[in-house]
């Protein structure tokens, strides 16, 4: 067998540094965009265990991947997260442990969570009303989560960034108080473009959907924007701007208006141990095959994730007046 490689690089020539682990496919909320409202998840037998996330993330690491993002559905939901948060930050070579959370676990485990090795956290949160967060959550306590915040910012991260999903006619007004909110507390927020992943009844993906260019003209008419450049290094795909004469910035991740295939540094690891290759493609790889395999061993792990490099395309589709191409979820996905 040949040597495996230091690093991990696509046929299009983009090294992988960057991997999206979800560890549960289960949430405490039911968002709009995100799930269905009478869910089926994945029967535990299915799911991977801690002790199989962290040998993923080990092989990683050893691959050359420098950041690792935990999600979910709602990582923080997920029995003794902790203990596998305590081992992927002390792997050797891993730059950042970051999280992706609602917060509404947050109150109490903001400062476990900072002492275990997390050094960034991506919050959700698409509205400041607490009857219109309840009906876009469906379960959610605005309260709650704004509680989670303030012990995120108290437990001294790193960086802390707002997600916030725009649907036309259900939040659209609320958009200079989302970044009102961040600049009272000091952080970040990036406004996504709805994803057209899973069969959404509740509304019209293609009369909801919000531009990043209506957004970020919205927020100029208050806040001096001055352009940060394309994202580089591990970083995400979103677009940053800074606020200017304030300690925040304003990020845009636009997968309809302003496609960033060409810079994808990432995949993604769904909770059955499938291997994604592109978040808007059905490109993948079992990896929990190859986990519970009889002769499986950490060599053959690292080769089927090398291979995996062959299939990631080049870029994904999206059409928000399209049937879904992608059925599964956000929630399966892992965002």
């Amino acid at each position: 067998m040949s040597s495996l490689p230091s690093q991990l690089v696509d046929r299009f020539g983009r090294q992988v540094t960057y991997l999206r682990l979800s560890v549960t496919d289960r949430c405490d909320f039911r968002c709009v965009y995100c799930m269905a409202e009478d869910m089926t998840f994945v029967p535990k037998a299915r799911v991977l265990s801690l002790e199989e996330l962290f040998q993923l993330g080990q092989a990683f690491t050893e691959l050359g991947v420098r950041k690792i993002r935990l999600t979910g559905g709602e990582p923080l939901i997920r029995n003794n997260i902790l203990s596998l948060v305590q081992r992927l930050g002390a792997l050797p070579g891993l730059d950042e442990l970051v999280l992706t959370t609602n917060a509404s676990q947050l109150p109490r485990l903001a400062g476990p969570l900072r002492e275990a090795g997390v050094k960034r956290l991506n919050i959700s949160l698409d509205s400041l009303q607490a009857r219109k967060f309840r009906r876009l959550t469906r379960h959610g306590n605005l309260d709650q989560v704004i509680a989670g915040i303030d012990a995120a910012i108290a437990a001294g991260f790193d960086g802390i960034k707002l997600n916030s999903v725009v649907l036309k006619g259900r939040n659209d007004d609320e958009v200079l108080d989302l970044v009102d909110f961040t600049v009272d507390r000091g952080i970040d927020i990036a406004f996504i473009e709805e994803m057209p992943l899973g069969a959404i009844v509740e509304h019209d993906r293609k009369l909801s959907l919000c531009s990043s260019d209506e957004l970020r003209q919205q927020i100029a008419e208050r806040y001096d924007l001055t352009a940060l450049g394309d994202p580089s290094g591990n970083a995400g795909p979103a677009r940053y701007f800074s606020l200017d004469n304030t300690g925040s910035r304003v990020g845009f991740i636009s997968p309809h208006s302003n496609n960033f295939c060409h810079l994808c540094n990432r995949v993604r690891i769904t909770v059955e141990g499938r291997l994604l290759l592109c978040l808007g493609n059905e490109h993948s790889v079992d990896l929990r095959e190859r986990l519970r395999a009889s002769d499986a061993s950490a060599e053959s792990l690292k080769r089927a994730i090398v291979d995996a490099m062959d299939i990631k395309p080049e870029k994904h589709h999206f059409h928000s007046d399209d049937e879904p191409q992608i059925v599964r979820f956000m929630n399966m996905t892992g965002g």
